[in-house]
């Protein structure tokens, strides 16, 4: 391959948030999954875990993650009284990681931009709460994908079993892209543990990470939008 056909292939990906109903063929799913197993690892640990749902199953935790999303919306409107409600009940979110709050201030600004341009890029105003949650609960219906991918990274190896969780999902997103298939990783996803332990035995000492979307992109017009990429940031000299 040529480094400019690289440079195009990794240009070419973003994240896709909406998909046709198309199942992925097994041969293609295989020859993504069989690809990302070169990617390189700490030790050749290969210290992370892939639970892969399509079909019947996919449609199961799609309806699960959105009754968990529907469950949780008084804590994410900081309603009074929601978090004691909701640890009364046995009701809060189960994930292995806290996956909400507050980015700190140098990071924040980006992730206002990104949020600001893709609600913006929707037509959900400011002010639209039912808007927002609305499509917010799209996250967690995969944005209609056909396969969705959970990611689980080893406990006694971290952080390094996330830094390695890292380099396998970019190589499958790009060896996805490169099958024409899409993707959008879900970081919602690892708010929730119990869903996926429904349908999955995952081995001990595994946590979840996060998630990702995989399927042939729709023609919606928010598979139009872009966010920014700018230069990587670089430490200073002394």
């Amino acid at each position: 391959m040529l480094a400019e056909d690289f440079s195009a292939l990794i240009r070419s990906r973003r994240s896709v948030r909406s998909f046709r109903p198309d199942p992925i063929p097994d041969d293609i799913l295989d020859a993504v999954l069989d690809d990302a197993r070169h990617a390189p690892s700490w030790s050749n640990t290969r210290p992370y875990c892939l639970a892969v749902a399509s079909g019947e199953r996919a449609d199961r935790l799609r309806q699960a993650y959105a009754a968990e999303f529907d469950a949780a919306l008084p804590l994410y409107h900081r309603r009074p009284g929601a978090m004691l409600k909701a640890a009364l009940t046995g009701s809060l979110p189960d994930g292995d990681f806290k996956t909400w709050g507050r980015y700190s201030d140098d990071l924040r600004p980006a992730s206002v931009a990104v949020g600001r341009g893709l609600y913006q890029h929707l037509g959900i105003a400011r002010g639209d709460r039912a808007g927002r949650d609305a499509w917010n609960r799209r996250n967690c219906e995969f944005f209609g994908a056909p396969t969705a991918v959970w990611v689980f990274v080893h406990d006694t190896l971290l952080p390094f079993s996330a830094h390695d969780a890292g380099l396998m999902l970019q190589t499958l997103m790009l060896a996805a892209q490169a099958r024409g298939l899409g993707s959008c990783a879900l970081g919602v996803l690892a708010t929730w543990r119990g869903p996926i332990d429904v349908e999955f035995a995952v081995p001990e000492h595994y946590k979840l990470v996060t998630g990702l979307a995989l399927g042939y992109p729709s023609d919606d017009p928010v598979n139009d939008f872009r966010a920014e990429h700018p230069p990587i940031r670089l430490a200073a000299s002394r």
